[in-house]
């Protein structure tokens, strides 16, 4: 006979089943969490307590971070209008010499970064070795120079000609040819402190016109730009003189893209610089379309450098504030040179636009906000979130480490962890995040201070705060080890 049982009892009696599975499946667990642990006499002390004390247990079992409530304090920046030096960018000195002439000059070298000058523009005239070899002399010339640059903390850009007189005569191209093949050395053992090479060597002053050997061809452009980036090693960058010598050499008016950027491709390490910048209408033969071939570049220099000098003016153009901001910010201007043309930079200091085209040449990276943790635990994931915008002209065009730097408030003790970034991608106007997980791996227990450090790929050159990225805001710049410091702490647990 079947029993009329009422729905409340059936309730009750349903939820005494599942709290005996769930009971059961509790203890199941804690068994083998238990056995993790290798304590018996943990298994059957847990097995008889009741389950709210199992679970309070359980809890307190567990490291704090992972269980500790959300900590983390977001932090925003105040951007900075300081002037100051960065590595690969703004307005540089232009320093020229003819075989045999005088070596750079350390002391001279030593005081540009006082005027927040971190690169030059080293010229070499080759001009007594048309029909020979480099003599040992003339190399010993150019490696010092380099070793003089990189002890003043500074970059070059490099450039090799024949004659500076536009009747002059340059080399043929076997001599060109040789002459590079010397040069290879020099260019591997100094990479680290060459920021971009003008392609150089076919005419006067190196700018491709002019040649009497017949080399201002594409034909013979493409040899000499090809070889010159055969011996380069492969991640520095060349400069052309035009646009249109570029789009000829490769046979495409199609810019670089992402699909090629920062890869060994020849099209995707040729830029562009401009020894008539500023000077209106076609800029001296630089431009022969000069709408589609400034829109070229500037889609190419998302991922190439530009930068040169300025020029006389002509017909009537006026190089005002307005239009060289407008140019730099088209164009995507890295560097630009200081010493040449005269009225053209003095109007821009009377005018009080200079300092900023002194800020904004090239990148000018600024942190907007940080988003990070007050606790973490040692050798296990902490949680990076950082944002910053490129408010310069350009992006940087050389690879940079990241890392995320830890220094203990008490020992001073560094543990330093790069993030799989690549910064370049930070480019003008745009927003950059980093949200990355770092392994605190081998860090001691301690309360620790946070960094962003920015640093030169070359091991001789990472610890040099000259070689490190500063970014543009206020009192997070130090000198020591070149770091920028996100005013954020941690407390590191032991694991």
């Amino acid at each position: 006979m079947r029993q009329n049982i009422s729905s409340s009892s059936l309730f009750r009696s349903r939820r005494s089943v599942r709290e005996k599975v769930n009971l059961f499946r509790i203890r199941v667990i804690i068994k083998q969490w238990a056995m993790r642990r290798k304590s018996e006499k943990l298994i059957y002390l847990l097995l008889l307590l009741p389950v709210g004390l199992v679970f309070f247990f359980m809890s307190c079992g567990k490291k704090k971070a992972e269980g500790a409530p959300d900590t983390s304090a977001e932090i925003n920046y105040s951007p900075s209008l300081d002037i100051f030096p960065n590595p690969e960018r703004g307005f540089i000195h232009t320093y020229i010499v003819k075989s045999g002439g005088t070596p750079l000059s350390s002391a001279q070298l030593g005081l540009l970064r006082k005027e927040n000058i971190s690169m030059v523009l080293r010229v070499f005239y080759l001009d007594s070795f048309k029909d020979k070899p480099i003599d040992e002399a003339g190399l010993s010339l150019i490696q010092a120079d380099l070793q003089k640059i990189r002890d003043a903390g500074l970059k070059a850009i490099l450039r090799f000609a024949y004659t500076d007189e536009i009747t002059g005569t340059d080399a043929p191209y076997d001599i060109i040819e040789q002459h590079l093949n010397q040069l290879k050395p020099i260019f591997e053992q100094n990479k680290d402190v060459i920021s971009f090479v003008q392609a150089g060597f076919i005419g006067a002053w190196g700018e491709w016109h002019s040649s009497s050997n017949g080399l201002a061809t594409t034909d013979n452009e493409r040899k000499v730009l090809f070889k010159l980036l055969e011996v380069l090693p492969s991640e520095i960058m060349v400069q052309v003189r035009t646009p249109g010598q570029k789009q000829a050499i490769f046979n495409t008016a199609s810019p670089v893209d992402q699909s090629i950027a920062y890869s060994a491709d020849k099209k995707a390490r040729v830029g562009h610089h401009n020894d008539c910048f500023m000077s209106g209408g076609s800029n001296y033969g630089t431009y022969s379309n000069v709408t589609a071939e400034k829109t070229y570049i500037s889609n190419d220099a998302l991922y190439i450098p530009t930068g040169g000098e300025t020029c006389p003016p002509e017909g009537g153009y006026d190089p005002s504030c307005p239009e060289g901001r407008n140019e730099m910010k088209l164009l995507k201007w890295t560097y630009l040179n200081l010493d040449y043309y005269q009225p053209t930079l003095n109007a821009w200091k009377s005018s009080g636009c200079f300092d900023e085209f002194h800020r904004n040449l090239g990148y000018r990276l600024v942190l907007l906000k940080s988003k990070l943790l007050g606790q973490a635990v040692a050798g296990q994931d902490y949680s990076v979130s950082i944002s910053m915008t490129n408010t310069g002209y350009a992006p940087l065009y050389n690879y940079k480490v990241t890392s995320l730097v830890l220094k203990n408030t008490a020992t001073q003790n560094v543990y330093s962890f790069e993030l799989p970034v690549d910064i370049r991608q930070c480019k003008p106007s745009g927003t950059f995040n980093i949200d990355q997980p770092v392994k605190l791996a081998g860090v001691s227990a301690g309360n620790y201070d946070l960094y962003l450090k920015i640093a030169d790929k070359a091991d001789n050159l990472k610890n040099r705060a000259e070689y490190c990225v500063r970014l543009a805001n206020t009192g997070v710049w130090t000198e020591d080890g070149g770091m920028n410091k996100l005013m954020q702490q941690i407390k590191v647990s032991a694991q």
